[in-house]
């Protein structure tokens, strides 16, 4: 009974979204729909997102071409698909708001593609990186990055650099999936060889039995791809206490591993390692640096990293969209081809919106740990420009 219940009522729900009619609140204000974890283990990451989101609108104001933006927040709890997917009903059915946006992980953006298809809801994502996410709904349109973009310009980098063998540590699930998969498919194609590889538990991995065993093997390098949420201190308090860090064995990651938030907490064991991303908070530009200021002036001794600036973006592309449509998002169809071939001058440098794809092209860096004015910084040292997404 209660089966049969709940599928009435989640069909009545998506009848609910696809009836449902452009947006009918207040002509003079435009609502956009919050969907992050901002609790649980991913809550130093939606609160970061939230940050660069604030940010973007104490800088910008409140009011684009003449709507007031009011942001309706709401917490998922965590990677809980389910409950993505219905606090995404809710801020739609009962809300009414104009845009989605938010979503730390992938499995809660995943959720909800369906939902925002069948509501024609435009929904920008400001981290979620598996690859396929753009495909599920053409009302997806992604400002962070994917993991393939940048973990195939890290492989290149090493096989150019001396490096032949690897092995691969990565996380279960998408983004990790993605990362081991891209990884070696751009490392073989380089002439490297992966000799062995793990997939870790998302929650709560115990790292030291992985650690050891890479040890034992020795392959000549270690590539690493885990969340950035606590797990990188962990990992990388991990190799030190099993001699990793000072061994012949070459570590490279995303910049997951070393996100510029936590990176000081990772302590001397950082140093050093290789990482490939989109945003260093030491990237040397005059917006950049304008950007940390004002984060440090606003959130103190705070670092703003990746997904502060991917709050950040998300906003720009927003408020970009309304200009572009002097206020009107009444239609999805022309506000999702205004997203189309967006451009922004971001903290992290240029960026555009695939008019194809709706994903990201961006400059990925090569960074390396280091310490600079007694500071773990990511200092870049190589940078690859327009690189689209490789898994599509």
């Amino acid at each position: 009974m209660h089966r049969i219940a709940s599928g009435l009522l989640g069909g009545l729900a998506l009848a609910a979204l696809a009836a449902w009619a452009p947006s009918a609140h207040a002509a003079d204000t435009i609502k956009i729909g919050f969907v992050a974890e901002f609790s649980g283990a991913f809550a130093d990451a939606s609160r970061e997102m939230d940050d660069g989101i604030k940010l973007y609108m104490k800088e910008h104001g409140d009011t684009v071409a003449g709507k007031k933006i009011e942001i309706i927040r709401r917490d998922t709890g965590g990677p809980k698909p389910e409950e993505a997917k219905r606090l995404a009903q809710e801020l739609i059915v009962r809300d009414n708001v104009d845009f989605l946006m938010g979503f730390v992980v992938t499995p809660n953006a995943l959720a909800v593609a369906d939902v925002i298809t069948q509501a024609k809801k435009p929904t920008v994502i400001m981290n979620a990186a598996t690859s396929i996410i753009t495909t599920k709904s053409p009302y997806f349109v992604r400002v962070s990055f994917t993991v393939p973009q940048v973990t195939a310009p890290l492989a290149v980098w090493a096989t150019k650099n001396g490096v032949k063998q690897a092995y691969t540590m990565v996380s279960d699930y998408g983004p990790g999936i993605d990362a081991e998969n891209s990884f070696k498919k751009a490392f073989e194609a380089n002439g490297g060889t992966v000799v062995g590889s793990v997939r870790m538990p998302l929650t709560s991995p115990e790292f030291s039995a992985y650690a050891q065993k890479v040890k034992d093997l020795g392959p000549q390098a270690i590539f690493v791809f885990v969340p950035s949420n606590d797990q990188p201190t962990q990992l990388m308090k991990t190799f030190a206490e099993r001699g990793l860090t000072t061994s012949t064995i070459k570590i490279i990651a995303t910049g997951d591993v070393t996100e510029d938030a936590v990176l000081e907490q990772e302590g001397d064991a950082a140093l050093g390692l290789i990482t490939s991303h989109h945003y260093s908070y030491a990237h040397d530009s005059q917006l950049n640096k304008q950007f940390v200021a004002a984060f440090a002036k606003e959130y103190g001794a705070l670092r703003p990293d990746f997904l502060a600036v991917g709050g950040y973006d998300g906003m720009a592309a927003i408020y970009a969209v309304i200009e572009k449509l002097k206020g009107d998002v009444s239609d999805p169809e022309k506000v999702m081809e205004a997203f189309k071939g967006l451009r922004i001058e971001s903290p992290r440098g240029p960026i555009v919106i695939d008019p194809e794809t709706r994903d990201v092209i961006q400059t990925v860096y090569i960074r390396r740990v280091e310490r600079v004015d007694g500071k773990l910084v990511n200092a870049e040292f190589d940078k690859i420009e327009n690189v689209k997404d490789p898994g599509k």
